[in-house]
């Protein structure tokens, strides 16, 4: 490891023999110190350089001659050798001046800057400027830290740099601390700074939506100024998603440079994307500024959460698969060893009576389908009069004998069993509520806002996380749970903490969310078997900060199929398929009271993780042998489906046809679904050509109807290039393809 204390470099390296170590410290002059090829860092001492090796990518940065941390380059890779030493940019005018148009690596608000901080601070003296100067470093193979400091005061920051070399993905943020002998308030701490040159006609792409209409991509040409992606409701929220992609003029799914991040910040969270007039892109990400006020006293510090972000030349639909690959390995519980997604049932949207009986009924039911785990959601708690969330114990009247009968039985059935739960809200006929009325979010001497009935807890306080965290711990520990629906139904409303002091009342942004995900840890260290699932009305809380303590991901309550071609399209420009838990439900939906063959229905849900939400007891002897056959089939092309490739082959956006493919990790299963919204003037659907195959093998074809035709093995140079006439007819057609490597 290296650490550099801005004069000399010094090298330790730990020798272990036996059981023994020996610890040996090396002097080497500035100019000697060694760049090693190998490393996914590399740091260029006498040009004062830095060099990421990411993927396809290099990312460069370096000390100016101003002492300054300076962003240098981010492009397609290239040799670390023609990187030129960091010097700052001439400006252009006396309106803007060096300062503001040198690309600042981490830039705080003060001198001539006029883009947006990500740090911004006041001192107790009323200076509100923050220039930051490169004091040290360290680095070891693929994590650096670089220590910057104020000019003018102690206040320091630790910048953070993590490379994941096989997806290529960069991982940025910063502890922030206050050295100085007095408080500190900071009023906006981000986690990063990201530059980029796309050049002129740069598209930038980003995910917005609404309760039931989430994940819906948008599009436009990046315009000179700021955009602001943002959610100031105290969660991720369906709004917007925190992810960014920027492709440079004629990118499309599959070619062209694209630039893309996420965010992984469970609270309120904004990025800014700024573009000068000379086209210079910064994006600026972390928690929101809006209403945010830190105080840091002396001594203590502040971490801002990881900003991921990577560079591919393969398009949108490359952009994505480097996300999928890298939440896969590096960010869901278990990573590469995580389980596959078992096949659930669930009766919430079905109306399923919630008691002893008609829950071992429908489990009896679902277990004959071939389902793996049975969930029973809201309803199994609090008192005869349903005083609602807040009183976690089990409805004696519901469950006389509490989960046990129930949870035995679904065992004997060979399946596990999962529970719903809502643990941040409280009810306002809830016996918690009555207790602890002061435990909610509200502001002193007002009147306190309710949605429903039912409030948002204020999990920033000790006593309230740790009531929470022993709630949950006893509920698992009591009962054989292998899931928790964790359920978040709420936008933060009142965002008071009447009991802290004035000056810390606004760390409830940060603090919330930090309780949050200290119960999510300690319950999966306490409970390391427990998988819990993230919810929020659908897909309001899905970002990479809760995916590392979650399992699964519910992205919405709309499960009407043809609309979730859409929201599933969207969701999986950012997360893996793995995580998307995909719903088969009764037709007509609630929603629009569209009917939809129950082929139709399976064949969507089944490009994710397949689950059921339908009334069992209304299947007819058809629909349980077809439930029965899609069931099986899941079964064996799930791996390839959760865990492999995703190609958007056709966008469900574009046009009435839609289709999207899976390959799998060794390329010897490929899975295509196909839809036909409706068909027109009887024109057939187009030629459908596929993706990532082995252009010098020979794959079998199986449908699971007559959607091809005359077809039973075909190159993978024919099916790439020529493609494949699929029969879809009439409205609502769908079919599954399952192609077999037999040659290589």
């Amino acid at each position: 490891m290296y650490i550099d204390d801005g004069h000399h470099w010094r090298l330790i390296r730990r020798l272990s023999r036996g059981c023994g170590s020996m610890l040996l410290l090396v002097t080497i002059s500035a100019a000697a110190a060694p760049a090693r090829a190998a490393d996914a860092i590399q740091y260029f001492p006498e040009k004062k350089l830095w060099v990421i090796n990411a993927g396809e990518a290099t990312y460069a940065f370096g000390v100016n001659e101003r002492n300054e941390l300076q962003s240098l380059y981010w492009g397609a890779g290239i040799r670390a050798e023609d990187l030129p030493a960091a010097h700052s940019v001439a400006g252009w005018s006396s309106f803007d001046p060096s300062t503001s148009a040198t690309p600042q690596e981490y830039p705080g608000w003060g001198g001539a800057f006029y883009g947006e901080p990500v740090l911004k601070a006041t001192f107790p003296d009323g200076n509100r400027e923050v220039i930051l100067h490169y004091v040290a470093q360290k680095l070891a193979n693929d994590f650096l830290e670089i220590t910057l400091q104020d000019e003018g005061s102690a206040l320091t920051v630790e910048l953070r740099y993590r490379v994941y070399p096989d997806s290529g993905i960069v991982e940025r943020s910063s502890r922030i601390e206050n050295r100085t002998s007095d408080p500190v308030i900071l009023e906006s701490a981000q986690s990063a700074a990201w530059t980029l040159l796309p050049g002129a006609h740069a598209r930038l792409q980003y995910l917005t939506g609404e309760w039931a209409g989430e994940w819906q991509v948008q599009s436009e040409e990046l315009p000179v100024g700021q955009r602001a992606l943002e959610s100031r409701r105290g969660s991720t929220s369906a709004e917007v998603n925190p992810w960014f992609a920027i492709g440079q003029a004629g990118a499309t799914e599959e070619r062209g440079q694209v630039w893309f991040g996420a965010l992984a910040w469970s609270g309120s969270w904004r990025m800014t994307v700024e573009r000068s007039a000379r086209s210079q892109v910064r994006v600026t990400g972390g928690i929101n500024a809006f209403d945010f006020s830190y105080a840091l006293a002396p001594g203590e510090s502040l971490e801002t959460p990881p900003f991921y972000a990577g560079l591919t030349a393969g398009g949108m639909g490359q952009a994505s698969r480097l996300l999928h690959r890298f939440e896969l390995a590096d960010i869901i519980p278990g990573g590469l060893h995580a389980r596959l997604r078992p096949i659930l049932y669930n009766g919430w949207e079905a109306q399923m009576p919630v008691n002893e009986a008609a829950q071992i009924g429908a489990a009896e039911k679902a277990a004959r389908l071939g389902v793996e785990r049975f969930v029973v959601d809201a309803g199994w708690f609090g008192s005869k009069d349903d005083g609602g969330v807040g009183d976690w114990y089990v409805n004696p009247q519901k469950f006389p004998h509490g989960l046990k009968p129930l949870i035995d039985r679904v065992h004997a059935l060979g399946m596990d069993f999962g529970l719903w739960v809502e643990p941040e809200s409280v009810s306002g006929k809830s016996e918690l509520y009555r207790e602890h009325p002061g435990w909610i979010m509200t502001y002193p001497n007002r009147r306190p806002i309710n949605v429903d009935g039912s409030f948002v807890l204020n999990l920033a306080r000790d006593d309230v996380k740790e009531w929470t965290f022993a709630w949950l711990d006893r509920l698992v520990s009591e009962n054989d749970i292998a899931l928790l629906k964790w359920d978040y139904n709420r936008n933060w409303i009142q965002p008071g903490w009447p009991q802290a002091p004035v000056g810390d009342q606004k760390k409830i942004w940060v603090r919330y969310v930090q309780n949050l995900y200290e119960i999510l840890d300690r319950l999966r260290a306490r409970h390391p078997r427990l998988e819990i699932e993230t919810c929020s009305g659908g897909g309001g809380r899905v970002d990479l900060g809760i995916l590392r303590r979650t399992d699964q991901a519910w992205p919405s309550d709309n499960t009407d199929a043809l609309d979730r071609l859409s929201i599933q399209s969207g969701f999986s420009q950012v997360y893996t398929p793995h995580l998307m838990i995909d719903w088969v439900t009764d037709a007509p939906d609630w929603l629009h009271a569209r009917a939809t063959p129950l082929k139709y229905r399976f064949l969507v849900a089944m490009t994710g993780a397949l689950a059921l939400g339908v009334d069992l007891n209304k299947l007819t002897p058809e629909d349980n042998a077809l439930a029965t056959k899609m069931i099986a089939l899941y079964k064996e092309i799930r791996l390839t489906v959760q865990n492999g490739k995703l190609y958007r082959l056709r966008s469900p956006g574009d046009a009435n046809f839609s289709a999207t493919e899976y390959v799998s990790d060794d390329g010897r299963q490929v899975v295509v679904f196909a839809f036909l919204h409706a068909q027109q003037f009887g024109t057939s659907v187009p030629r459908l050509s596929l993706r990532g195959l082995d252009t010098s093998a020979v794959y079998r074809l199986r449908t699971i109807d007559q959607a091809v035709e005359g077809i039973d093995t075909a190159s993978g140079t024919d099916l790439m290039h020529r493609g494949l006439q699929l029969k879809l007819r009439g409205d609502y057609d769908s079919t599954l393809l399952i192609l077999t490597r037999i040659t290589e």
